[in-house]
């Protein structure tokens, strides 16, 4: 489901939204909590803003990384910007791919962080451990923190560690999961970052510094950001710093790491199944089903992982889902294609779809949102072919500009300058077919683009 185009914090995996929205409107209604500042790779930009737009939600700026470096890096860069509105202003950090059941333990537990950040402390959430699991990072807990009945000195962290481990951790009463989330006043985390990572916070303040306006984004410099060392909050800041504090809090949190974290958190039936799509049961029980585009039918199975898209399948023993990354690892060494897009393809101006591909041809389902247009571009080894479904194109070929209604078609030649739009209030759709040498997306001449892309 989650691929190098389409990540699963864009995907609705747990509820009709997808997970940046469920996060973002997680603090919606938090007391004190401004517009949210968003920092995500330049190549998620557009959907970023699609669904940000969805919830009726204006970010109060959307900063784009050249490449990941990790969340320390993210960070500064948010803190920076932050701080230069606001110098005493406390910032809340949320990764975008959480599960939070528990609401309201959420809102006390923001609030507790907060009152300690003022103090400038560096505030994380421990959640309460359920169980002794053996993918979450631990906290020690120190010394109680006065004044807060669930808020500590951190002793120390711990990477995910082995069962009998995590068991002692545990029973001890004295550790918690580690979420990577945060609360810390703006300034006191650059200080700590300025003091432990010099070369980071260097690297962040030359990027935003020299960062350019690109639409509604804010871009940040490439060279001046690759340059920084690729660390995350907690090895860079939080477990070398004096002033780390940690308050636990029962959230229903879960980081979503694998299918069998989504079964986990899900409601089950009677039998320990939980289903999403077209799903028929019969004598199964302990499995996680979801079916994207056809049926599944599941017979005699036990404690299973099925996940079906139109482009893949996988079968999983439930308790060894951690080990897909090994198979998307196997893929990527096969120079496979099906972990990195989706058959659907989302791009600024809506998306395309694969229905049919072979030697010198390929055909494409496109939808254009209302009010959108492609580039006007040019392509040295193909031809096309749009016919209209549903809605009114209007198509620029070479110095020609007209309009075609539903059913109708039109050519573009090879090497023909062209563009569709859709300058009217309802969606696109309609078939290209392409035939040549090469259908690859990197055969396009772009002349305009109201996107700026390259």
């Amino acid at each position: 489901m989650s691929r190098r185009s389409l990540p699963k914090q864009f995907l609705p995996l747990v509820a009709e939204r997808t997970m940046l929205q469920e996060t973002v409107r997680r603090v919606a209604d938090v007391p004190g909590c401004v517009a949210p500042m968003v920092v995500s790779h330049t190549d998620h930009r557009f959907i970023v803003a699609e669904q940000l737009q969805a919830l009726g939600v204006r970010p109060a700026v959307q900063i784009l990384e050249p490449a990941g470096r990790n969340t320390a890096p993210a960070v500064a860069v948010a803190a920076l910007h932050a701080s230069r509105a606001d110098p005493d202003g406390l910032l809340l950090v949320l990764p975008s791919d959480h599960i939070i059941v528990n609401q309201a333990a959420f809102h006390g537990a923001i609030a507790a962080a907060s009152r300690i950040a003022q103090r400038g402390l560096l505030v994380t959430f421990g959640i309460q451990p359920t169980h002794p699991d053996t993918g979450f990072g631990y906290i020690e807990l120190g010394d109680a923190i006065a004044g807060e009945s669930q808020a500590f000195a951190i002793r120390r962290f711990v990477e995910k560690p082995p069962l009998e481990k995590a068991r002692a951790f545990v029973e001890s009463g004295r550790f918690a999961w580690n979420s990577g989330m945060f609360v810390f006043g703006a300034r006191r985390y650059l200080e700590e970052l300025g003091r432990l990572r010099p070369a980071i916070l260097a690297a962040a303040t030359r990027a935003l510094d020299a960062a350019g306006k690109d639409l509604d984004f804010l871009r940040l410099d490439k060279d001046a950001f690759l340059a920084s060392p690729s660390e995350s909050i907690d090895y860079a800041v939080m477990e070398q710093t004096a002033s780390g504090a940690v308050v636990r809090a029962d959230l229903g949190w879960n980081d979503v790491g694998s299918w069998s974290a989504l079964w986990q958190v899900g409601a089950k039936d009677a039998d320990g199944n939980l289903v999403r799509g077209d799903v028929e049961l019969h004598d199964a029980a302990g499995c996680y089903l979801r079916a994207d585009s056809r049926l599944v039918y599941a017979l005699g199975v036990r404690d299973l992982v099925i996940v079906e898209t139109d482009d893949a399948v996988l079968v999983a023993d439930r308790a060894r889902t951690q080990e897909v990354k090994d198979a998307v690892e196997k893929l990527d060494r096969g120079k496979r294609t099906e972990h990195v897009v989706h058959s659907r393809v989302y791009r600024p101006w809506g998306y395309y779809e694969s229905v049919d591909a072979g030697e010198r041809f390929q055909v494409k389902r496109i939808m254009v949102k209302p009010k959108q247009a492609l580039s006007l571009q040019m392509h040295h080894k193909r031809a096309e072919h749009w016919v209209v479904v549903s809605g009114r194109a209007r198509v620029t070929r070479d110095d020609k500009v007209f309009e075609l209604a539903e059913n109708e078609s039109t050519f573009i030649p090879l090497g023909v300058k062209h563009r569709l739009e859709n300058p009217h209030d309802a969606p696109l759709y309609l078939i290209e077919v392409q035939s040549g040498s090469y259908l690859g997306e990197d055969d396009i001449v772009r002349f305009e683009d109201r996107y700026k892309r390259d």
